[in-house]
């Protein structure tokens, strides 16, 4: 293998979990100098979290390396919805639904991308244009029994849950815009495997060279156990306030900060590796790594300066016990009777009063400092109060 090859490799291998084939990974290197490397998002929910980022990551690594990177958002299929991993039908999302969703995606992909070297496409482009025809042709392309294959529809069928026909067509769809985008590398997580081999088959079946696939791990979320989730409320968002994001971050077990720090850290391995080592041997306190790692987090997806804030309001709420210097704050007149829940949800420390609510009976809400604010529907007379919501976050509450 040539140096510049070995290098290479090196930075591709890492936090990948399979690469198939890396022969021919290195046969493309070795004839193209930039290759199409493409990965695709179904614009399924508005907001992308720490989880969505590991696979952007790789992307960008193979920017570094000097290759065109192809971001698909899946505006067509992601009316169909990926079956991936689910034990029933997904839910069909509207076409107003994921353009809203997309117009998202557009705007945070760049925290972590270069713009000048990424190719937004969509699959709506070509995929609008399909015929009847065109869609009987691709689906003569594949058979019934490779699909059946694939473990999520094998274990609904063993099991008498329904199989929708048009769950059939998320793969072929998946796997022909590869063909449609001539991609040399597809990247995807662990979960999207089938779909991914699906591409390098009609790829051939197009006469096409099949394209490499590399798949990343799942990345777990706050709680170290299930995946990174916003349903399951133990994800970063990668829009979040920087404050919140910094102590998110914080929050995280020592065993799982290694972890992260291999799979969205831009940091080099081995540097990483001597930390973990320095940590093992009691010569490095594992809070300090994990500083370093909110911070370099947080400072990717807000400044330097908010990241450098935020460690410095964290020593000072946690080592001082003080309140931070600079917290959000917000101005409500006494003649508009806002109940608690309302400040909470109005403040966005809470997406919905339900929330609000929730957070109050588990005795998370408080007046620093100690006063448990267990009634949701409390109200304010006119004074200046701190508001602590759960460890972490502080609001400064002026009632007029």
């Amino acid at each position: 293998m040539r140096r510049e090859h070995q290098e290479a490799m090196a930075l591709i291998r890492r936090g990948s979990v399979e690469i198939i084939n890396e022969a021919e990974l290195l046969k493309k290197l070795d004839a193209k100098a930039s290759l199409r490397v493409k990965a695709g998002f179904d614009p399924t929910a508005p907001d992308l979290h720490l989880g969505h980022t590991v696979l952007i990551q790789k992307l960008k690594h193979f920017q570094e390396l000097g290759h065109h990177v192809l971001f698909l958002i899946g505006d067509f299929t992601g009316m169909i919805g990926d079956p991936s991993g689910k034990s029933e039908t997904r839910k069909k999302l509207t076409r107003q639904e994921v353009i809203q969703n997309a117009e998202t995606y557009k705007r945070q992909i760049f925290k972590i991308l270069h713009p000048e070297k990424t190719e937004l496409v969509f699959n709506s482009t070509w995929m609008d244009r399909f015929h009847a025809s065109d869609f009987v042709e691709l689906c003569s392309r594949y058979t019934v029994a490779r699909m059946m294959e694939r473990d999520d529809f094998d274990m609904r069928f063993r099991n008498n849950r329904s199989i929708a026909i048009h769950e059939f067509l998320y793969p072929l769809i998946q796997g022909y815009d590869s063909v449609e985008l001539r991609a040399d590398v597809e990247l995807g997580g662990t979960d999207q495997k089938f779909n991914l081999l699906v591409g390098r088959d009609l790829q051939r079946e197009y006469g096409q060279e099949p394209q490499v696939i590399l798949t990343v791990p799942i990345l777990e979320g706050l709680d170290g156990v299930q995946k990174m989730s916003k349903s399951l409320g133990n994800y970063v968002g990668i829009e979040e306030p920087p404050g919140e994001m910094y102590g998110k971050l914080m929050s995280i077990s020592d065993d799982l900060m290694w972890r992260y720090y291999e799979l969205l850290s831009d940091k080099d391995l081995q540097e990483i590796k001597s930390m973990q080592e320095k940590v093992s041997q009691g010569e490095l306190h594992p809070k300090y790594c994990k500083e370093e790692l909110a911070q370099e987090i947080t400072a990717r997806f807000h400044d330097n300066e908010s990241a450098e804030r935020e460690r410095e309001n964290f020593h000072r709420v946690f080592a001082a016990q003080d309140v931070p210097r600079i917290m959000p704050e917000m101005v409500i007149h006494e003649h508009e009777k806002k109940k608690l829940a309302d400040i909470l949800v109005s403040s966005g420390f809470c997406p919905s009063r339900s929330e609000a609510k929730r957070l109050c009976r588990q005795n998370a809400v408080s007046l620093y400092p100690g006063e448990k604010l267990s009634d949701p529907e409390a109200g304010f007379e006119t004074g200046e109060y701190t508001l602590k919501v759960g460890k972490k976050r502080f609001l400064k509450l002026s009632v007029k």
